[in-house]
């Protein structure tokens, strides 16, 4: 059982819904009529549980589910996907079998059958159902903002998987837009809900290991050869494949670059350094005490590409970043996975599952970082929850998320163009270089997205 926490009132979430969509019509809507960040909603009947909606059901959504599922605070209410049965990059029938109806099956046989469970292809049906309080993004990357920015408008709470956005305009637009109607935001990137993440962040920022020179944070390489059939084939029958492309250039269908490989290319992902750099990216900068900011020169280097046209993301590669206070960090294919500080009194190492120092004693469980505290949560989910009830702001909100993700974007311009970018972080702009900072703002949607 999870910890218990006031209860929602239903009628305070629809009121909310309803002020958020007449401030989106440009309707003025009084000061202290409504306050986002209130906590004091009436406590209702202990069966009144946060109503999710979840769009993308691959695997990554079915990990969500069965959080969600175990969560006695929350009840899946509407799924979403354009595919409805598949089985990610395996042969047809073998293994665990994903998409709308096998997702349907799977949350029915857990919270019982559910005659009024939404069913749908179209993200925009889900988002404006009465049914859903929140909604959770699970989608390829170049979905990210659509739907959030679709479920902010109808006053729905997010929680988006990482990278919280595909392109670098579009998570300025997620950010403004959560702040503008009070949302309350979590990214999945739930490293930030780990004891060992959250113990090397302190030991740093109560300088355990002195000033900090330099910071390897290491990310798995990206495709270097196609990672399954890359003939062009009419799409499965159970897929709306030009509604799964949406807003993206189109692409004739493969497996190669469909399910779990899409983010090998640009047109729906960022590649693997974008898949990653969201997760370890941010335990540097979180350590840093920058994640609101960012760095004020980013460089690639050394980036290397697979020899095949239906990729066009990195194999190989790093960007190097300095940042004020004169750290350097660099984010690399070629560095052990994870996060490493190199400091004047020692060094420390952390990855998922792992955690090592110069200083053995640093990471004993009996020893205290010091009074230089983050904000602790144990269960990513649970915080999204507990912050729906208290209107609070989640471990890891979409600003946070968005900066952390910022050198990598910073990073693909400066590769373009082969040159160093000089970094605002305050205003979010390229000094010096109107090239880069054109380029680096583009979004090019296929009609009639936008």
């Amino acid at each position: 059982m999870k910890k218990s926490s006031p209860k929602v009132d239903r009628r305070d979430i629809i009121k909310r819904r309803q002020l958020i969509k007449l401030g989106a019509a440009g309707i003025v809507i009084p000061v202290g009529v409504y306050s986002s960040q209130s906590s004091d909603a009436q406590s209702v009947s202990a069966n009144e549980r946060i109503q999710v909606g979840v769009i993308g059901l691959g695997a990554r959504g079915y990990n969500l589910i069965d959080g969600f599922l175990a969560n006695d605070q929350a009840r899946i209410t509407a799924v979403c996907d354009v595919d409805h049965l598949h089985y990610r990059d395996r042969a047809w029938g073998k293994g665990q079998s994903y998409g709308l109806n096998p997702a349907a099956q799977k949350i029915a046989s857990s919270q019982g059958n559910q005659a009024d469970l939404l069913k749908t292809s179209d993200f925009r049906r889900l988002c404006e159902s009465e049914k859903v309080d929140a909604v959770v993004v699970a989608t390829p990357d170049h979905w990210h903002a659509h739907c959030t920015l679709e479920a902010i408008k109808q006053g729905k709470d997010v929680y988006c998987e990482k990278p919280v956005t595909h392109t670098f305009a579009e998570g300025q637009m997620i950010c403004k837009a959560v702040k503008d109607a009070g949302t309350v935001f979590q990214t999945g990137s739930q490293q930030r809900s780990d004891e060992k993440f959250r113990r090397a962040v302190e030991l740093v920022r109560n300088g355990h290991l002195g000033e900090i020179k330099t910071i390897e944070v290491g990310l798995p390489p990206g495709y270097d050869s196609p990672q399954g059939d890359d003939t062009p084939v009419s799409p499965p029958v159970f897929l709306d494949y030009e509604f799964w492309v949406g807003p993206a250039p189109f692409f004739p269908y493969m497996r190669a670059r469909h399910h779990r490989w899409w983010r090998g290319h640009t047109a729906y992902g960022g590649g693997v350094l974008m898949d990653w750099i969201g997760h370890h990216n941010d335990i540097a900068h979180w350590a840093l005490a920058v994640d609101r900011s960012g760095p004020t020169r980013v460089q690639s280097l050394g980036w290397t590409f697979p020899k095949t046209s239906i990729y066009n993301t990195p194999h190989q590669y790093e960007i190097l970043c300095q940042y004020e206070n004169g750290t350097q960090t660099s984010i690399s294919s070629k560095h052990r996975q994870g996060v490493t500080f190199r400091g004047e009194k020692g060094n420390l190492f952390v990855t998922r599952g792992k955690i090592q120092a110069t200083n053995e004693r640093l990471v004993e469980s009996s020893f205290l970082p010091g009074l230089n505290r983050v904000t602790e949560s144990n269960d990513h989910i649970q915080n999204f929850i507990d912050c729906i009830r208290s209107r609070k702001e989640c471990i890891a909100p979409a600003v946070v998320a968005h900066r952390s993700i910022t050198p990598g974007h910073l990073g693909y311009v400066s590769w373009q163009l082969r040159r160093p970018i000089e970094w605002d972080s305050q205003s979010e702009s390229i000094r010096n270089d109107a090239e880069a900072d054109q380029l680096l703002r583009r979004n090019d949607y296929r009609e009639p997205w936008t």
